[in-house]
């Protein structure tokens, strides 16, 4: 595993050398990164075996998922005394069928986390009733960032035009697929208590409340000093600041506003229309819909 960063690089370059056209492929109906998550990686996930104690981190792409890897590694160190390791992200749609064996052997508790759609997520996690905290964010500035993500990643193809990305989004041809099949799936699950989902505004508006909570539902006691030091190693703004260390040349990448809002910066009238009837189609009365806070978020 100690390899894992470096084959990571030799990845990323090799990106760089590809054709927009063959960045991608379509696996089970979903498109996923040629390059990060070939189909022998998704076989290989079949003999992953979960863990009671393991930590899973799920979220849709661009929905504050490194940010919470930062988080978690904090809160994961102060409850257990050791430390993660920081330069392994903790994807397993990454991991090759050469890392099942190391992850094996890890100790507990393992971190672990997916962009994967809840379906197929191995089952192995809901067997041994693995606890899974699960990271939403609002769908337009869902949308916002995961396009500039596109066009700055040499993993994925750079997105023609906003115009183009915006309905390729909407339609679910995107990497890791629909955001609203995704959130449905979950929706289904929101009452599991291995399940807890956390939206990525309410991280933003008390990041101490939460991280208070996530500790909490995996375990963890922390004093108040300790979450508090934690939040504030932890907002957008330290978390941009230490990149260059925890994410290289990536940093800037992965880690671009982190606001509420930008969406109205990128969105016209009839795009905003469109995706509030589409929110209103999938997510109205539903549990995760109020807790994503549609209308304080999303309307002009």
């Amino acid at each position: 595993m100690n390899s894992f960063p470096a084959k990571i690089q030799s990845k990323m370059e090799l990106a760089r050398t590809m054709k927009d056209e063959d960045k991608l492929y379509r696996y089970n109906g979903v498109l996923y990164p040629v390059i990060m998550s070939p189909e022998e990686n998704l076989k290989a996930l079949k003999e992953l075996d979960a863990r009671p104690d393991d930590i899973m981190l799920v979220a849709y792409p661009k929905c504050g998922f490194n940010w919470m890897v930062a988080v978690l590694r904090k809160v994961i160190a102060a409850g257990t005394g050791r430390k993660t390791e920081s330069k392994i992200p903790p994807l397993i749609e990454f991991y090759g069928p050469e890392m099942i064996e190391p992850l094996a052997q890890a100790p507990s508790p393992r971190f672990l986390g997916t962009h994967m759609h809840p379906d197929n997520i191995p089952t192995s996690f809901s067997v041994k009733k693995t606890k899974m905290l699960v990271i939403f964010r609002n769908p337009k500035d869902t949308l916002v960032s995961f396009y500039h993500f596109s066009n700055k990643n040499p993993v994925l193809p750079s997105a023609e035009s906003w115009d183009s990305f915006y309905s390729d989004f909407m339609s679910g041809e995107v990497p890791w697929g629909s955001y609203f099949d995704h959130a449905l799936a979950w929706e289904r699950r929101i009452d599991d208590p291995n399940v807890m989902i956390v939206t990525y505004e309410e991280l933003k508006e008390d990041l101490s409340d939460g991280i208070r909570r996530v500790a909490e539902y995996f375990g963890f006691s922390l004093c108040d000093d300790t979450i508090e030091a934690i939040a504030k190693e932890s907002t957008f703004s330290a978390m941009k600041d230490s990149s260059r260390d925890s994410h290289g040349q990536m940093g800037n990448v992965f880690f671009r506003k982190g606001e509420i809002g930008d969406w109205k910066n990128h969105f016209s009238f009839a795009q905003s229309e469109q995706m509030d009837a589409a929110f209103d189609k999938h997510l109205a009365g539903t549990k995760l819909g109020a807790q994503l806070k549609y209308d304080l978020h999303c309307k002009w």
